[in-house]
């Protein structure tokens, strides 16, 4: 499960710097949805939970 986060994390900064230079619009929702991504991993790290 560990691994499907970080490949969700990998798009979403791919997907972020696409488009960001390409479509500020959408670049603008996927830069939320990376926060969100990476406040889940700093709260697993913090918790040590497995999700």
């Amino acid at each position: 499960m560990g691994d499907i986060l970080w490949i969700i994390v990998v798009l979403l900064v791919l997907g972020w710097l696409f488009g960001f230079f390409l479509f500020p619009a959408i670049g603008g929702i996927i830069h939320i949805l990376l926060v969100i991504a990476v406040i889940m991993i700093i709260y697993k790290l913090l918790t040590g939970r497995k999700v």
